[in-house]
């Protein structure tokens, strides 16, 4: 494929701290993991083998799974990265500060990856096709193989950025997600392409054209006010797809960007997307800086 430009925001310059090399991306996130007692695991579906991380199974029938984002896609304006594996995994930060229950981490598709699990990694599937039915039906495989191995009935979907698409996506073909939420999702590609005045993702799904399978998803969106990357204008995009009565909830959280300040944040803010008592919700709705 011919790498097309990309805004400054949309990728790391070689000039920036970039660790170019993925084995150490891989050993850091697997520290990470190894240091709150959560196991990896490598998934193969039928296109992708895609990295998970495990906690213990806990008592419970809802799994909570986190979706990573779009990690290293693009080098410079013009040359794809070589491996996705993101230099800082958002998503996994976000999961092991998740405040109760089974829960779980899977990567996209290539992120995290190395020799034979390496299979199918085109580097389509993680520029204009990051999105395309071949990743969706591959996540999709990783959480039917991640809900047989924890026993559970239920599960409940967390994307961050580009992951949001992949969780909304994949809850839009299954019945047993009762809850979706997203992190800064890009929600409606189209509508972020045009934003930034870039190509469009072709031959990617878009979760804003999954509405109507969507509409009966109990959902909550976050998104930064200070978010230039993936603006409120992208979620509100998404929404405006619904019914009048029956739009998801987007919350815009004052003072975070793209990165900033969701891990730091996320046990207040997680108690909001899945309260455990209606006390609980309340006093962390208080609490956050949202608006």
């Amino acid at each position: 494929m011919l790498a097309k430009k990309i805004p400054l925001l949309m990728f790391c310059t070689l000039t920036a701290c970039v660790n170019l090399d993925p084995a150490v991306r891989r050993q850091d996130a697997d520290a990470l993991a190894a240091a709150h007692g959560w196991k990896p695991m490598r998934l193969r579906t039928g296109e992708f083998t895609l990295a998970a991380y495990a906690t213990p199974a806990t008592a419970g029938q809802i799994l909570t799974i986190y979706i990573e984002g779009d990690g290293l896609a693009w080098l410079t304006r013009s040359q794809a990265s070589g491996d996705p594996t993101p230099r800082r995994p958002l998503a996994l930060e976000l999961a092991l500060r998740h405040p109760h229950g089974s829960v779980a981490y899977l990567a996209r598709p290539c992120q995290f990856v190395e020799g034979e699990d390496r299979r199918g990694c085109d580097t389509d599937f993680w520029t204009s096709r990051r999105f395309a039915p071949q990743v969706i039906a591959a996540s999709n495989q990783a959480i039917d193989a991640l809900k047989a191995h924890y026993g559970v009935a239920r599960l409940a979907l967390v994307g961050y950025s580009g992951g949001g698409a992949v969780a909304a996506l994949v809850a839009a073909r299954r019945k047993d997600v009762v809850r979706l939420v997203t992190v800064a999702g890009n929600l409606d590609h189209q509508a972020w392409t045009r934003l930034h005045g870039v190509p469009p993702l072709d031959g990617s799904l878009n979760p804003a054209d999954a509405w109507d399978a969507l509409q009966d998803v109990p959902q909550l969106h976050f998104v930064g006010a200070r978010d230039a990357n993936i603006t409120a204008q992208v979620a509100a995009s998404y929404a405006a797809r619904f019914p009048q009565a029956r739009r998801p909830a987007i919350r815009s959280v004052d003072g975070f960007s793209h990165t900033c300040c969701w891990v730091e944040q996320w046990p207040v803010l997680a108690l909001q997307a899945f309260p455990q008592s209606e006390a609980g919700r309340n006093s962390a709705i208080s609490a956050a800086p949202s608006r």
